[in-house]
């Protein structure tokens, strides 16, 4: 089980991911105990998450990003993600491709962050943290692998919300996947079946 800290002590803001960090007092806390927070606190909405936190106009290659979308194949796919948490692997003239945490269950989400933390290219203990994997090396890993997506910035429906290190967790415990076509328990067995 991965430990969580708070990397840096940011005035509190009204903002929900801002509310569980306060809550944790810049102690180390288990993920049941984000897990508790999270629920205790409810489910934020998509757009509040997006308006209170950093926000760009492309995905930062070394952090978790979140923003609404609109997929160009909508209609031929069997189900997709309006509001995907992503970890960008390679960027594009007109997008990138990444890992969508939110195509797995929340125990895995955590399992596959915990691999990504232990890769010798990321860097999570200190105030420059960054989450990095390769193409080739997230194709080597099932989990990875069947997360995988590619998004176009022209069908992004808001700015790129850029989830911060001390975010992390907190983030991949959220509940605020949103699937069209298809309930969240279908979305996740199909997933664990390319695992």
């Amino acid at each position: 089980m991965i430990w969580v800290f708070v990397i840096n002590n940011i005035m509190a803001t009204d903002n929900f991911i801002q509310s569980v960090k306060d809550a944790a007092k810049d102690k180390p806390q288990s993920i049941e105990w984000y897990r508790n927070k999270i629920r205790e606190f409810g489910k934020p909405g998509g757009l509040d998450l997006i308006r209170d936190g950093k926000r760009v106009n492309t995905a930062s290659l070394t952090n978790l990003n979140m923003f609404f979308y609109d997929p160009k194949y909508k209609k031929t796919l069997p189900y997709y993600d309006t509001f995907p948490l992503v970890l960008p692997l390679r960027r594009y003239n007109d997008g990138f491709l990444g890992l969508n945490f939110h195509y797995l269950p929340i125990p895995l989400r955590i399992k596959l962050l915990n691999k990504i933390y232990d890769l010798p290219e990321s860097n999570q203990y200190d105030e420059n943290a960054r989450m990095r994997m390769s193409y080739a090396r997230a194709q080597t890993m099932p989990m990875a692998k069947a997360v995988m997506k590619r998004y176009l910035y022209s069908h992004l429906k808001s700015q790129i919300r850029v989830v911060t290190p001390e975010e992390w967790v907190i983030a991949t415990l959220l509940p605020v996947q949103r699937f069209k076509k298809a309930s969240a328990s279908r979305v996740y067995n199909e997933t664990k079946k390319m695992i």
